[in-house]
């Protein structure tokens, strides 16, 4: 009894020490690096080697996604449709005539609750069937571009509230057309559909309103601890996004290609691996969560991301705060997880918080799973030369600037994207 109560009494120290630890200092130098292993990629947990691509589709695939999704991102419920596709606006001569300009809430409802999605369609006006580049965005589908016509949150200007005027910042429209590409796009023979991500699921520590409220059982106010955090549902918004593209003759469905920049792009990371309808994924800047090397602990880590948003990831991820080793993953399996649809992951070279370092590691890791379905990973064993694009199986650059989304980025993802595309 005596041995029962001291080794009780030992554990509760144990516990308590390293949950009032604090988190280790910022890593901003690689000689600061800790010793690390990944996991191994091509091994099942009952130490099955790999070595075709169907053993891997169907042996240590599925258990690595299984682990992400318990242990990281948080699992996610199933497909809801739905209930109501209203078209709010539908523009034959946008864009000065070269686009098709269409806005379209999709309702979806489950009980006494709803939320609405809303979408801005832009489209080449002179294709039947166009490929699209399907992006959330930060602030509003009306600060993409400074068209007047774009609709704030579903509603006109006029039709806002003084609230509403408030809350979504009407004065900021066309504040981040510089990050969006558009008439690049359409030149291209691309289109685009951005929903703002705050309509799937507010970015917020509350899970009281979202996508989440819709799917509580009776009594739950809070998803449990393997269940989706922020980032899973904004993938799942994605999917759900996806279903409804489906439906549109103007676009390619075989086509849509998937983007997100920083904490969107760990979403479209995420969306990827568990949505093969998606045709090629990029990551822009996506950092730790996406495609960076957690064990290298460079930059953000995962006890930094846990901490200061708390609902990006399954509580289950806060385990590993401070102890990436204990991970039976990293995040070149997330990427290895897309295989064998083409994946671009880019960095910038004054961005050292999402350590573009790790994340070429992380690419150039993953890259015999795309080998495994004669797709051309990454070679190099160093990190490029800035502005210095690789374009394989496997993209990848490391692009000069900050934390951001320029034009030369989006050059690189549409010759990227042509390249598949032509080869298909």
């Amino acid at each position: 009894m005596i041995q029962k109560i001291l080794f009780g009494f030992i554990a509760f120290v144990f516990v308590y020490h390293l949950s009032a630890q604090k988190t280790t200092p910022t890593i901003k130098n690689e000689a600061d690096v800790p010793l690390y292993e990944l996991p191994q990629l091509l091994t099942t947990e009952n130490e099955k080697q790999i070595d075709t691509s169907l053993e891997w589709e169907r042996l240590r695939r599925p258990e690595i996604l299984s682990y992400f999704a318990n242990q990281v991102y948080g699992v996610s419920p199933d497909k809801l449709n739905f209930q109501e596709v209203v078209v709010l606006d539908n523009e034959p001569a946008a864009l000065g005539g070269k686009a098709i300009r269409k806005q379209v809430n999709l309702n979806f409802k489950k009980g006494n609750k709803s939320i609405s999605i809303s979408l801005l369609i832009y489209l080449p006006n002179k294709k039947m069937k166009s490929p699209v580049f399907l992006a959330y965005n930060f602030k509003g589908n009306y600060s993409v571009n400074n068209d007047p016509a774009i609709l704030i949150n579903g509603k006109k200007e006029t039709e806002l509230s003084k609230e509403e005027l408030k809350k979504f910042n009407v004065s900021d429209r066309g504040g981040r057309s510089s990050r969006w590409a558009i008439e690049k796009m359409i030149d291209a023979g691309y289109g685009l559909v951005t929903v703002d991500y705050n309509n799937v699921d507010p970015d917020q520590n509350d899970f009281s309103d979202g996508i989440h409220s819709l799917f509580y059982k009776s009594g739950q106010l809070a998803p449990a601890k393997n269940e989706w955090g922020s980032l899973s549902a904004w993938a799942w918004g994605m999917s759900r996004i996806m279903d409804f593209l489906e439906t549109e003759s103007m676009i390619d469905h075989k086509k849509v290609i998937l983007f997100g920049h920083s904490r969107l792009g760990k979403t479209a990371l995420w969306a990827g691996a568990n949505d093969q309808r998606f045709s090629i994924v990029i990551s822009n800047n996506s950092g730790c969560g996406g495609a960076a090397l957690s064990r290298r602990r460079f930059g953000e880590k995962v006890s930094d991301i846990n901490t200061n948003y708390p609902h990006w990831f399954a509580k289950n991820f806060h385990n590993f705060n401070e102890n990436e080793a204990a991970l039976a993953v990293d995040q070149h399996m997330l990427i290895a997880l897309i295989a064998p649809r083409p994946v671009y992951v880019a960095s910038a070279s004054q961005d050292a918080w999402a350590d573009p370092k790790g994340e070429f590691l992380a690419a150039k890791a993953a890259s015999p799973i795309y080998r495994l379905y004669g797709k051309k990973g990454i070679e190099s064993e160093k990190l490029p030369p800035v502005n210095t694009p690789f374009h394989g199986g496997i993209g990848y650059h490391l692009r000069n600037g900050k934390h951001d989304v320029t034009d030369f980025d989006w050059q690189q993802y549409i010759e990227f994207a042509n390249m598949h595309f032509e080869s298909n």
